[in-house]
């Protein structure tokens, strides 16, 4: 068996011109070598797999070279790579120097290349100064990191620095190529396009990549091949997406988004895709921004052609409402309803529906004052000419051609009509003339759910009040029967035990704290604070109504006081107790006495 060398060693660059993305570097070494103008300390910084040891070690190998070398020659002994991540300490450093001062048996220049030099400790830095800073004419030092920040500003000053950036996609997709070709491998553009991107800007990454795609693919590599092996997600699931999302289909957007977490996808990731694709579409919107696309010039066209279905405003809207998903998402307790949730925002974006709280789309909703002891019909103009006609007696939504405010209007008797081309009218109920209105259930109910912790409470309280004022019935031809406060009592208790069966046992200690009192027709309560007066307020109709009805008499009103002088006392201790029992009944305090008992 053929032993394997893996793609980055195999095709590892041998001269500058083979150095992928980082021309500008290379250009400035190739000229330092040959107009004699190069440093004797260089530091090569930047990301993980960019080419900074590659281009050491070809600098190391060209400025021995004079032409009369031998073919292959690589001057290995007059290249020294350290390792600074295993030889960090003084020692090391200490041994180094001492290498330095012996000149190269063959060649003109000893190279030292010392890898990850940010790994070197505070004492190696400081004993390396000195010899970095006036080493011997035939020595050159290289050094290279990834985090140039934890280098000392002491050593940095001492080095030329040479700043390696990422390698951009579409130079890593074309190195690519040129080694499947060289593979002999047939690659398909968009599948090395998708390697190019996962490389992140290292070419090191992407030729490992590479080799991991082609062991499982074979000589074919297809972009179905290169998206199953890396557990990308298809962009082809974004496009199917958005197309969804501008159908307003949102049962079958997630259900495709259940078809992607089935697939063993992560949502973060997937929400960070999809906000990515908008703004892919929204640049493709425009022929000269197009360019800004990293991708293959198929998927560039499926790009445009689905840019050209949608609207500046839903791309915007769509990112806005993605990123704030993708910005959620780790803090969420639900991440899946998260993601659900923002996907039927996007796909509401251009539903051109009902809209709340408008008019303008011909739709209206009769309020449930309107319907008071009347009735509705609608009328429908069946295919043969007759009419239908359906009674109503509820809250329904019509469809009509005018806005409702041109459909409700009053006549002169006072009765609501509804008119639009003779469609929605309404029939005078048949109502008993002695039938007597109570208060609307709805409004007591409002009544009910009103604070009076606050002056804006206070105040709906008091709309409330009025409104119920109104809807009272005319009391002019409604019995005034008189009655005696022995009647009024029986009257309250009886009220007093219906709440006790109810389960409103606040409101019944309330009632039962002191006893009301007649005159006239007023019946006086007082209470010793306005918390409990606001508590007897709020059932103060439904109180009434039962007093008026038994009592016969529709004057009966409540007149509730707040008297904060009148507390009444509770004894907790024994002596207090005792005390309490002793005002009740004099004769306690001579038992007492009498059988000399102590408390």
């Amino acid at each position: 068996m053929e032993h394997f060398i893996v793609s980055a060693r195999k095709y590892r660059p041998a001269v500058f011109k083979d150095v992928v993305g980082q021309q500008a570097i290379t250009n400035t070494l190739e000229n330092a070598i040959e107009n004699n103008h190069l440093a004797q300390a260089l530091l090569f910084t930047g990301p993980r797999g960019v080419g900074k040891t590659t281009c050491a070690r070809i600098l190391a190998k060209k400025i021995n070279q004079d032409g009369n070398e031998k073919e292959g020659e690589d001057f290995a002994f007059n290249i020294f790579e350290l390792d600074a991540a295993s030889n960090n300490s003084v020692d090391d450093i200490r041994n180094l120097i001492d290498q330095v001062r012996i000149p190269p048996q063959v060649g003109k220049y000893k190279v030292y290349i010392i890898d990850e030099v940010h790994m070197l400790s505070s004492a190696a830095f400081n004993a390396f100064l000195k010899t970095l800073e006036e080493p011997p004419k035939h020595a050159i030092f290289i050094l290279a990191t990834t985090e140039k920040h934890k280098i000392i500003p002491t050593i940095l000053s001492r080095c030329q620095i040479f700043d390696f950036r990422r390698i951009g996609v579409r130079d890593i997709k074309e190195h690519l190529a040129e080694v499947a070709k060289a593979e002999n491998i047939e690659a398909e553009d968009d599948a090395l396009h998708i390697i190019a991107q996962k490389a992140d800007g290292a070419l090191r990454d992407a030729l490992s990549i590479f080799d991991r795609v082609v062991s499982f693919a074979g000589k074919n590599l297809t972009r179905e091949a290169v998206t199953e092996n890396l557990n990308v997600l298809d962009y082809t699931w974004y496009f199917q997406l958005t197309d969804l999302l501008l159908e307003n289909n949102i049962p079958q957007v997630l259900l495709t988004y259940n078809d992607i977490l089935s697939k063993g996808f992560d949502g973060h990731h997937f929400i960070m895709g999809l906000a990515s694709h908008f703004r892919d579409l929204l640049v493709s919107k425009n022929q000269e921004t197009i360019a800004l696309l990293e991708v293959g010039e198929q998927v560039k066209a499926m790009y445009f052609e689905q840019s050209q279905k949608t609207s500046s405003e839903f791309l915007i809207d769509g990112i806005d409402i993605a990123n704030t998903s993708d910005l959620r998402y780790k803090n969420s307790q639900n991440q899946r309803l998260l993601v659900e949730l923002c996907l039927m925002q996007l796909a509401s974006l251009t539903f051109q529906g009902e809209k709340k709280n408008s008019n303008s789309d011909g739709y209206f909703v009769i309020p449930p004052s309107h319907f008071k002891s009347e009735k509705y019909t609608v009328e429908k103009i069946t295919s043969a000419g007759s009419v239908e006609s359906k009674p109503i007696l509820k809250v329904e939504e019509y469809k009509v051609n005018k806005p409702a405010a041109q459909i409700s209007t009053e006549t002169s008797s006072g009765v609501n009509t509804l008119t639009e081309e003779k469609t929605v009218k309404k029939i005078a109920a048949e109502v008993p003339q002695t039938l007597i209105e109570k208060p609307q259930i709805l409004t007591e109910r409002n009544a009910k759910k009103v604070s009076a912790l606050s002056i804006k409470s206070i105040q709906k309280k008091q709309e409330i009040k009025q409104e119920l004022v109104a809807n009272q019935p005319d009391v002019e031809n409604l019995p005034m029967t008189e009655f005696s406060e022995k009647e009024m009592q029986a009257a309250w208790k009886e009220y007093t035990t219906a709440i006790e069966t109810d389960g409103k046992y606040n409101l019944l200690s309330h009632l039962t704290m002191g006893v009301p009192k007649l005159e006239g027709s007023i019946i006086h309560l007082e209470f010793p604070n306005q918390t409990i007066k606001t508590e007897v307020e709020r059932a103060k109709y439904e109180l009434l109504g039962f007093l008026r009805e038994k009592l016969q008499n529709y004057n009966v009103d409540l007149d509730i006081t707040v008297n904060e002088t009148t507390e009444k006392r509770y004894a907790y201790t024994t002596r207090e107790k005792f005390e309490k029992m002793k005002e009740m009944n004099p004769l306690i305090d001579k038992l007492r006495m009498e059988f000399d008992l102590d408390i």
